[in-house]
Formats: structure tokens, C-alpha cells, sequence
């Protein structure tokens, strides 16, 4: 919790200084980018790899609105797979303040995580309320919030690199038995460290 705090007050401050800066514009830019993107999760204590692909738009230097679509096809985790694939949709802001090829950024944004069913039958054990697995391998579709910032960097007058990091917060199903041995009554928000590093062009 004290980590998303942080991350919430790092974005404040740098929304709250990028309205001040009131550096140049770049009206209308689209944006277009394929990025690895790799999520650890404390909860399955593992770590899942796919690719991503970004839409934005730059109505100004500072704001930026974003759309981004993540595959993660390998059976997860890699020991007794409880899910085929996962399908990660994320939609949100950045704010930053551009110096000259630089731009560092905070952002926040919702979304969703889609966790297929498992690649084959799962196992479960009789118990109420179930291991958190067992709930999922039916396939869940998940609330996400994905809180961080990042840093990208122009390398032509078109095309650019981008790396985030930061925390993917998503709600689990209770009641549900969890990785951690304890017993979930409720749905409960686990926290996953997200890093991505891509590249795009702009138009």
C-alpha cells in the first residue's frame, strides 16, 4: 500500500508541474508502438512475458490518452498452469514535461486482465472457500489498475524508445484460499511489478 501511494503522489506532482511548465504543444500527435512487456506476480510467484502494442494521441507536450492491448500466450505458471493465456487491455493518461529528446512521465490507467482457462483438466482439492487457482482455471476476466511512470526518448524527428515500469494492481475473486495461505473473504488486490520496453513512430 505504501508503494501505491508513492506512485499516486508521484503522479499528482507531475500532473501539477506539467500544468505550470506550460511547455511547447505538439497538437494531434498519434503515436504507434510494439513493446516486451514482463509482469511479476507475488501471488503465483512467477513471472509472465508477452507483447504489447500502443495507441496514443498528444493533444499537447504535457497530457498524453492511451490505449494498450497485451498477449501473454504461454501456460502460466510454467509448473502446474492454471491459464493457457492472458489478455491484458489497459486505458489511460500520462503526464510529462518534454526536455529536449527526453520525456519522463507518470501515468495511471484502468483496465481489465482476461485469464483463459487452463491448457488441461485442474485438479482441486474440496474445499470451501478454494484455492485461488482452482477459481480461475474455469477463466476470469479481471479489474486492473495499472499505476507507474516511464521514460521515452526520441531518437528521430518520427520514431522513438519507451520504457515503463511500475505497479499492476489486480482484483482477485474471494471468497478464495490465496497463495500466501490465507483465506479471502472478500476480492482482495494484489500487487504485480510491470516493466515494458518498446519502440514507435509518431505521426
Amino acid at each position: 500500500m505504501r508503494r501505491t501511494r508513492l506512485l499516486w503522489v508521484v503522479s499528482v506532482i507531475c500532473v501539477a508541474h506539467a500544468s505550470l511548465a506550460g511547455a511547447q504543444t505538439s497538437s494531434g500527435r498519434i503515436e504507434l508502438g510494439a513493446q516486451l512487456v514482463s509482469v511479476s506476480s507475488g501471488q503465483f510467484d512467477s513471472t509472465d512475458v508477452g507483447l504489447g502494442g500502443r495507441v496514443s494521441w498528444r493533444p499537447n507536450s504535457i497530457l498524453g490518452l492511451e490505449a494498450e492491448l497485451t498477449v501473454f500466450p504461454r501456460d502460466f505458471p510454467g509448473d502446474r498452469p492454471f491459464s493457457r493465456g492472458r489478455f491484458e487491455g489497459l486505458f489511460g493518461a500520462t503526464a510529462g514535461v518534454t526536455f529536449h529528446r527526453f520525456r519522463p512521465f507518470a501515468r495511471a490507467r484502468p483496465g481489465f486482465v482476461v485469464v483463459q482457462e487452463s491448457p488441461a483438466p485442474f485438479a482441486c482439492i474440496l474445499i470451501f472457500p478454494p484455492p485461488l487457482t482452482c477459481t480461475l482455471a474455469s477463466g476470469r476476466t479481471l479489474a486492473a489498475v495499472d499505476l507507474g511512470g516511464g521514460i521515452d526518448i526520441a531518437t528521430t524527428a518520427r520514431t522513438f524508445v519507451r520504457v515503463d515500469l511500475g505497479d499492476r494492481l489486480v482484483r482477485y475473486p474471494g471468497p478464495a484460499f490465496d497463495s500466501d495461505r490465507m483465506i479471502r473473504e472478500d476480492s482482495f488486490f494484489a500487487h504485480e511489478f510491470r516493466f515494458a520496453a518498446g519502440a514507435g513512430v509518431r505521426f
